[in-house]
């Protein structure tokens, strides 16, 4: 079954410790903590996929937060950007409820798998390219399992390494052919998902505008809607 597929890949993902430098950002940033967070335990290992073991919908953003995910362990959970995405994946009938404070507050998402370009938090949010390769055989291998009809990369580093794990495989001749931009909708050769690009949510684009609730709601509105049309 692939939910007890993606179980024992979870284990994997969190007992990983491919990238040194990763490592050690993620034991001194859970030692050191921010004081907004010093009761908490924080998580401080790679964070695996959440959602919908059947989900229809992926979505891959760049990678935990260091005081988010890296905090509590789930995807997009504890900081800003998850605030914003989850409020939106509510309103488009993907999430049971708009927010997401722990992983453990009841959080449910329905056709929708979250998952990242990298699974460590980086410094300064720049994971290196080796440490991107180094976690691309997992989101592979979570695609395979989960066999989605469309993706939704959040961000043109989402976009590249999924688009990069097409072209490892032959499935596509170059990226070329698939230029960032939100919004944008690409179908791709053969049976595979349709792949749809959004700006990521994080705060430097939500905060200044660039991204705005119905600008993203606008994409997801897109996805459901060809979703939808599978169906009929």
């Amino acid at each position: 079954m692939p939910e007890d597929d993606l179980q024992i890949l979870e284990r994997e993902i969190t007992n990983c410790r491919k990238c040194p430098r990763l490592v050690l950002y993620l034991e001194n940033v859970a030692r050191i903590k921010r004081r907004a967070y010093r009761d908490w335990n924080y998580w401080g290992r790679p964070v695996p996929a959440f959602g919908d073991p059947e989900a229809r919908l992926v979505i891959i953003g760049l990678a935990p937060g260091a005081h988010g995910a890296n905090r509590t362990g789930r995807m997009f959970t504890g900081d800003r950007s998850g605030d914003f995405l989850y409020k939106q994946l509510f309103r488009a009938g993907f999430a049971n409820r708009p927010e997401s404070k722990h992983a453990n507050d009841g959080l449910i998402l329905k056709g929708a798998l979250i998952t990242g370009a990298i699974r460590c938090a980086p410094p300064d949010n720049k994971p290196l390219p080796e440490e991107i390769r180094n976690c691309l055989p997992y989101l592979e291998r979570e695609i395979a399992l989960v066999r989605p009809r469309a993706i939704l990369a959040l961000g043109g580093i989402a976009l590249n390494t999924y688009l990069d794990l097409l072209k490892r495989k032959g499935l596509i001749a170059s990226r070329s052919a698939f230029p960032f931009s939100h919004g944008a909708s690409f179908a791709l050769p053969g049976d595979l998902p349709r792949l749809f690009a959004a700006y990521h949510p994080s705060q430097q684009n939500t905060q200044t505008g660039r991204l705005t609730p119905a600008m993203f709601a606008r994409v997801l509105k897109q996805i459901r809607k060809f979703l939808v049309g599978l169906s009929e």
